[in-house]
């Protein structure tokens, strides 16, 4: 059986360690890496879209990264219970003709035994930004150990 620790019930730390291996595994834009921290069923809400299973999840992730160019992605631990943990998220990105964007959210997770994602429900509203007010400046890949999170930035 697979398993991607930490594992549930979660802890403050064990929460906080789940939410960044979350942000560091989408900030790689690889959507089949990404899809192994969801169970083989795992339900999803994005926007519109309810993807459901890897596969889905990998088309869907396909679709996303084709679109959403230099994506960069913070998460923060809003709350967390049992199996269950809450984020908030803000994400930047370009558009095809180099329109901006920052993307908030909230996201509700809810993990099986194994530390598996079974269930993902997303809550998302776009930002219309300029370059200049970007505030996610980073190589493309991992947010750096020392850049701010969403609090410091205000956000």
């Amino acid at each position: 059986m697979e398993k991607k620790p930490p594992l549930p019930p979660f802890t403050l730390e064990s929460a906080t360690e789940k939410v960044r291996l979350a942000e560091n595994a989408w900030n790689t834009r690889d959507p089949q890496r990404v899809a192994l921290a969801y169970t083989p069923d795992s339900q999803w809400r994005n926007r519109t879209e309810f993807p459901k299973g890897r596969e889905e999840i990998i088309a869907f992730l396909t679709r996303k990264w084709s679109r959403e160019l230099d994506y960069r992605l913070i998460k923060e631990l809003w709350a967390f219970r049992d199996n269950r943990i809450a984020v908030r998220f803000a994400y930047e990105f370009h558009d095809a003709g180099g329109r901006w964007f920052r993307s908030f959210g909230n996201e509700n997770w809810e993990f099986d035994v194994n530390g598996l994602m079974q269930k993902r429900f997303a809550s998302i509203n776009d930002l219309a930004i300029t370059e200049p007010e970007r505030k996610y400046r980073w190589p493309l890949g991992v947010r750096p150990e020392d850049h701010p999170g969403l609090s410091t930035l205000g956000l």
